[in-house]
């Protein structure tokens, strides 16, 4: 193994994927750790190529988190996450804390917190079918597992209420 194998490698990730840094750390350990454990040798050895591989993306401008988490964040918020649920997802992507919540910050300065909370809830409503977009017929019977689905996803009570008994989809 070498720096350009290694950096073959993270080059051939970034290409197919947008990344994080932490997400870029954990793929070349891993794959150094499958060919070190191939050939017999010791895989935190090389722990320092892997850090040296990440430094350079990340001053080339191929990784960025702040990029990368308004990007994730966009895409999560038209899914349905909720904040709670979309910083949830990004710090398990190994965003860090503070750039989660500049970017969330970031979000809440262009749309008010209700209107991106609302249209989060809206679509996750619409993507699992619940509440206005389940049958009439069937509205009263699921009522409570709506609520409870809105409420796991992290939306609070009230706008899941709002939702699950609307009359009509906005």
């Amino acid at each position: 193994m070498s720096a350009a194998w290694l950096e073959r490698a993270a080059l051939d990730y970034l290409q197919r994927y947008s990344a994080s840094t932490e997400m870029l750390r954990r793929t070349l350990l891993r794959r150094v750790e499958k060919r070190a454990r191939a050939r017999g040798e010791e895989p935190s050895d090389f722990a320092p190529m892997v850090e040296a591989t990440v430094a350079r993306a990340v001053s080339a401008g191929l990784v960025d988190d702040a990029r990368f988490a308004e990007g994730r964040l966009a895409a999560l918020r038209r899914r349905g996450s909720s904040r709670r649920g979309a910083s949830a997802k990004l710090a398990a992507k190994g965003v860090p804390r503070e750039v989660v919540e500049a970017v969330i910050e970031a979000e809440r300065e262009t749309l008010s917190e209700e209107d991106s909370e609302e249209k989060a809830a809206w679509a996750y409503a619409k993507r699992r079918r619940l509440g206005p977009y389940r049958p009439a017929a069937r509205r009263a019977e699921y009522r409570e597992r709506d609520l409870g689905s809105l409420a796991r996803q992290g939306f609070p009570f009230a706008l899941a209420r709002r939702i699950v008994e609307a009359d009509d989809v906005p």
